[in-house]
């Protein structure tokens, strides 16, 4: 087995293409879930297609030559990582909130006929 570096994370589980795109093993997070849903992602030596598979303190990830061993550290946090993983879920709960007020005027909104 070839050569890898440890990465910690202080978050547990992490999502892959989170992880992938904060270990800078890809540009940024469109170019991590691409490549996942293509194949080009091993986790513990199995491809893996799942964008948002939950990876934990001893998997194996390798993607273009390069392979991370995680580590969970809890006390180790860096700003990047804990921006990171709040921003993604704070853009996440901002669709949500965006689409149920769509609904909600959608619904509100009742043509009365002309008198």
């Amino acid at each position: 087995m070839s050569e890898h570096s440890t990465f910690d994370i202080c978050v547990e589980p992490i999502e892959l293409c989170k992880l992938l795109k904060i270990a800078n093993m890809v540009g940024g997070g469109g170019e991590a879930k691409t490549m996942i849903s293509e194949g080009h992602v091993l986790v513990n030596n199995e491809v893996v297609v799942q964008k948002r598979k939950k990876i934990r303190h001893g998997d194996i990830i390798e993607y273009n030559g390069k392979i991370i061993k995680l580590a969970y550290n809890p006390t180790k946090e860096s700003a990047e990582f804990i921006s990171t993983v709040v921003l993604a879920s704070k853009n996440s709960k901002k669709k949500k909130r965006a689409k149920s007020k769509a609904r909600v005027i959608a619904s509100e909104t009742i043509t009365k006929p002309s008198l």
